[in-house]
């Protein structure tokens, strides 16, 4: 099946039996018909389409050097410069769309995928049957233009413990058998965004894990189907409350559900296996294999996409109320457009220097994309404050579509109008910077862009860690050489140190 459209997304969602727990009821199948999923499924069919829309063929898609299909370019594998942008201009299509709001649409991971199908050997060390599982996978997932979801993180009732020390051994997914046919999972993982309405759910190590005997039932990196027997997926809430776009212009569109994955004795197949009780190997997953900077290359492009977002509804937000021209104001708005600028530049750089790394696989440049998955988790704590800052009150005086449109119209349109607005366009507006700041909506953003990477105080220490510092100290001690010189050159002549 070349590239999806989003009826054939659908449609293969509806015909699978994923399990899913949400709001007191558990089923299992028919997940489109869950009310909590509906906008959200109508929004990854809209990405799907855009697939298909004549103008953006050659942006969105490229030929399959498997089968001459069009496919989504976000699995195309870079063999220059040209192509790292090429799959850059597709990711921003998508991240445009949303504006930034889903943060978990298809070209994410198949960024992953594809950095790891490149680097298969590496994960034919341990066996070479994992290296042909991962590229048979990834070849699998893009000629059928899967969508997957992820999950990570470990459970851990008590955080003071490892994995392997918590009461319940199976408190955390571990292996608990191998058969012939592949291993058996039971226990949890967190956090699978989007899971319910996912076709596929990849496994992958946490950050670090230890290795130690006791910790080797918990290393692994696989992937499963999201129907595949005893899988089921425990939900928070929704917060898609079922109301219009004009009240819940966000929920009401990007509300990716959120879900703790529990494994009831699965069964993997060995094929669907890239690596089993391997420390090593799984704590080298992201970096030896590049697929962390390409990740990151998908993230920063929809970044980007938010930043810009926030631009612009700072700027209409200002612009109706006319309080653009208190410097107060001004300041405000300047740091969104300092932003903006540091966003496009950081990822400006990274294709720039972006270069093939040991796989022949042409790869951004780490260190700038590292420099924003570091910053911008407390930059984009920020935006929030600044909309709640400039709206002030009058994101509490927003009242709903029922009253724009009923009784309470006259009164909307003569004590809600702006400086530049009317009544009902100031509510709207009002309303979807509300969905940003303030909303259940808003407060999962912040939450899930402050820890998309993992907690920002560890991610900087592995920064300082990682980060070559060595020329800067050398030229720090190359002043003071020279300056030791320069007290016993005669004056009027230059030492050299």
């Amino acid at each position: 099946m070349p590239a999806r459209t989003g009826r054939e997304y659908v449609d293969a969602l509806a015909s699978k039996a994923i399990t899913v727990e949400i709001h007191g009821e558990r089923t299992t199948g028919r997940v489109t018909e869950i009310p909590a999923f509906a906008n959200v499924i109508r929004s990854y069919a809209a990405l799907y389409d855009l697939q298909h829309d004549p103008d953006l063929a050659d942006v969105m898609t490229y030929e399959s050097p498997t089968t001459g299909d069009r496919v989504g370019m976000s699995f195309l594998r870079p063999a220059d410069h040209d192509d790292v942008v090429r799959r850059r201009a597709m990711m921003e299509v998508w991240a445009r769309w949303s504006n930034g709001m889903l943060g978990r649409t298809g070209d994410y991971l198949n960024a992953s995928l594809m950095a790891m199908a490149g680097a298969a050997d590496w994960f034919g060390q341990a066996d070479a049957r994992f290296g042909e599982n991962v590229r048979a996978y990834y070849e699998h997932v893009r000629e059928n233009d899967l969508l997957l979801t992820h999950t990570l993180i470990m459970p851990q009732a008590n955080r003071s413990k490892s994995v392997s020390q918590q009461a319940d051994p199976f408190l955390a997914a571990r292996i608990v058998d191998e058969t012939d046919n592949g291993v058996v999972l039971r226990g949890a993982r967190m956090l699978a965004t989007i899971g319910p309405i996912a076709d596929e759910l990849v496994v992958f190590p946490s950050t670090v894990v230890r290795g130690g005997a006791d910790d080797a039932p918990y290393m692994y990196a696989l992937a499963v189907p999201c129907d595949a027997p005893g899988l089921r997926f425990l939900c928070r809430e929704s917060f898609d409350l079922g109301r219009s776009h004009f009240d819940h212009p966000l929920a009401s569109r990007f509300e990716e559900i959120d879900a703790v994955v529990v494994f009831d004795d699965v069964l993997v197949p060995f094929e669907r296996c890239f690596i089993l009780r391997d420390a090593e190997l799984c704590n080298g997953l992201y970096t030896e294999t590049s697929a962390a900077a390409h990740m990151t290359h998908q993230v920063v492009t929809r970044t980007a996409a938010k930043t810009e977002y926030m631009l612009g509804l700072v700027s209409l937000l200002t612009e109706a109320i006319g309080i653009e021209g208190f410097q107060h104001v001004q300041e405000k708005v300047a740091e969104v457009i300092i932003a903006v600028e540091i966003v496009k530049a950081l990822l400006r750089t990274s294709e720039a220097d972006a270069a093939a790394n040991r796989f022949g696989v042409v790869t951004p440049a780490w260190a700038p994309l590292n420099a924003c998955r570091n910053w911008y988790p407390r930059m984009s704590q920020r935006f929030p404050e600044i909309l709640r800052q400039l709206g002030s009150s009058g994101l509490m005086a927003i009242p709903t579509e029922a009253d724009a449109f009923g009784p309470g119209h006259d009164d909307v349109e003569r004590f809600l109008q702006g400086a530049a607005i009317d009544g009902i366009d100031r509510v709207r507006l009002f309303r979807l910077a509300w969905d940003t700041c303030l909303s259940a909506f808003a407060g999962r953003q912040a939450l899930y862009e402050y820890f998309f990477f993992g907690d920002p105080v560890r991610m900087a220490g592995a920064l300082v860690a990682s980060y070559d510092r060595e020329p800067y100290k050398e030229r720090v001690r190359e002043l003071l050489r020279r300056d030791e010189a320069d007290r016993s050159a005669p004056i009027g002549e230059t030492a050299r140190a």
